[in-house]
């Protein structure tokens, strides 16, 4: 793709961002996009943002646990850019005004204490760098009609974030079993779905090492201070006005998020 498409495509995603409209699959319009063109389309869809003065926070792993690929139809990994908009904090309510077609998943949150280039990077790399971990749930959004996306339009469109929720608990991942700790998820009182760090690549940790090495290859490097989502432990889950969820990982705590207003679709 040229230039002008790329910034074309990106600038598209954006425009839909800001007035909560999805535009049709990439794929459907470029069938022989491929995935390295989705990426320079996000790094277009993520400049726009930063130019109108939101900041890099932290960076997101997509698509990892096998019930999430299976509801998108992808079957590989893929990662987003995480910004200063998108932050919330445990008890918050999301206002889902903000955004199109939410759906929400729970995962851990890594919170470094030191930068973490690739390549090479390893799980225990990854451990080491990490200050703590963090339930977390993370609000999905696709400014794609329908959720009908391949991977390269989630690509494109910053790995489908919408907004993230960081829970207040805290643990120590060289004294957590981050792997085979347990996740409960309730929505208004009720399991909805439960999961296991394992179903995250084998373990978080192996999911954030892969990220910082993807990401090493093209120069670009974690930093002391980001938060790392690792991807979600539980299937996707939709959201409506007055719901509220929570997820409880075993030997760390819980996040808790509740949801007021309408998304646009």
């Amino acid at each position: 793709m040229t230039l002008d498409q790329i910034n074309a495509h990106g600038d598209a995603l954006y425009d839909a961002f800001l007035a909560r409209r999805p535009v049709p699959p990439l794929l459907a319009r470029v069938p022989d996009i491929t995935i390295v063109d989705a990426y320079r389309i996000q790094e277009r869809f993520v400049a726009r943002r930063l130019a109108a003065g939101e900041t890099i926070v932290g960076k997101k792993i997509g698509a990892t646990s096998r019930p999430v690929q299976e509801l998108l139809g992808v079957f590989q990994p893929d990662f987003g850019m995480l910004t200063s908009a998108m932050v919330h904090v445990d008890g918050d309510t999301v206002d889902l005004s903000r955004l199109i077609q939410p759906k929400a998943e729970a995962e851990l949150a890594f919170v470094l204490k030191d930068d973490l280039k690739g390549p090479g990077v390893t799980a225990m790399d990854v451990i080491h760098a990490t200050d703590h971990v963090r339930p977390c749930f993370e609000i999905v959004d696709s400014r794609i009609t329908d959720w009908a996306i391949k991977i390269q339009d989630t690509v494109a469109d910053n790995a489908s974030c919408g907004v993230y929720v960081l829970g207040e608990a805290k643990g120590d991942p060289r004294r957590l079993d981050i792997t085979l700790a347990g996740m409960v998820v309730e929505k208004n009182g009720e399991v909805a779905a439960t999961g296991v760090g394992a179903a995250v690549q084998g373990s978080p940790a192996n999911a954030v090492a892969w990220l910082a090495n993807t990401l090493g290859e093209l120069g670009i490097p974690f930093k002391a201070g980001e938060v790392i989502l690792s991807g979600s432990q539980s299937a996707l889950i939709p959201v409506v006005d007055g719901d509220e969820l929570v997820c409880t990982v075993g030997g760390l705590g819980s996040c808790r998020v509740r949801f007021s207003g309408k998304a646009a679709a």
